[in-house]
């Protein structure tokens, strides 16, 4: 079986717009409004933040809903 290969994908939809799974429903939301000395240093702790919440995300958890067949 081969892993699944998931990326980081940027996502605009009516009322979201921003980074998701391309396997899943996972969405980041950051935890609250960015902090820094600059923005150099508030982008570097968004981008981290995101980073490691997708990587250590678990599409399982996130199911895309299937749409009834009727």
């Amino acid at each position: 079986m081969q892993p699944m290969r998931r990326e980081l994908i940027w996502i605009e939809r009516h009322n979201f717009h921003g980074w998701a799974c391309s396997e899943c429903e996972w969405v980041f939301n950051p935890l609250g409004p960015l902090v820094g000395e600059s923005m150099h240093e508030m982008k570097r702790l968004y981008e981290e933040q995101r980073d490691t919440e997708f990587t250590s995300h678990v599409c399982a958890e996130h199911p895309r809903a299937t749409k009834n067949p009727l």
